[in-house]
Order: structure tokens, then sequence, then C-alpha cells
């Protein structure tokens, strides 16, 4: 499961990037302009919500299990989490925690 954890970590770092690198060559950081574009329509809004409090839930999550194990670099979730997404966060906390208890 490590290397499958590593894999989903690798896909959810790139997948995203390839997706925003348009946008953001076009508009550069526009921190105004993004906030109206993914809430533009329900449909984005609905996306944006559903991301939001899967990241709240993975922050509740990895508090909670840090207190009952102590996973090395967890740090990096947290920073994962708000400079990529979930879709790093969550697969990074599972290969860590995962390398942990194999070790």
């Amino acid at each position: 499961m490590k290397n499958i954890y590593l894999a989903l970590c690798v896909l959810g770092l790139v997948v995203p990037y390839i997706c925003f690198a348009p946008w953001l060559g076009s508009n550069g950081l526009a921190i105004d302009l993004l906030l109206s574009q993914a809430f533009s329509s329900p449909v984005s809004a609905f996306a944006w919500a559903d991301v939001a409090l899967s990241g709240l839930a993975l922050l509740a999550f990895v508090a909670h299990e840090q207190r009952r194990r102590q996973v090395r670099g967890v740090w990096l979730v947290c920073v994962g989490l708000f400079t990529v997404g979930v879709s790093f966060a969550l697969p990074l906390y599972l290969y860590l925690r995962t390398r942990d208890t194999s070790a």
C-alpha cells in the first residue's frame, strides 16, 4: 500500500497543477479573479465547497491521529493541503503513516 499511496501522492500533485497552470499563466496570482470564477456557478461552488470541507475533515483527522501516533513529517501534510490540496495531502498522510508503521 505504501507505494500506491506514494503514486497517488504524485498524481495528486501533478494533475491539479496541469489543470491550473494555464489559468495561472494567463492570470497570475489574481486571487479576486480566482474566487469569482470559482464561485461563478452553482456547480463550481459545489465543487469548491466539497473540497474545502474535505480539507477541514482531513485536518481534523490528522490532528486526532497525531495525538494517538506520532507520525514524522506530518507538518508536510498541512503545507501540502494549503499549497496543493486534498488530492496531495491525503495520500501523503497515508504514505507517512504507513511508512512509520512498517518501519
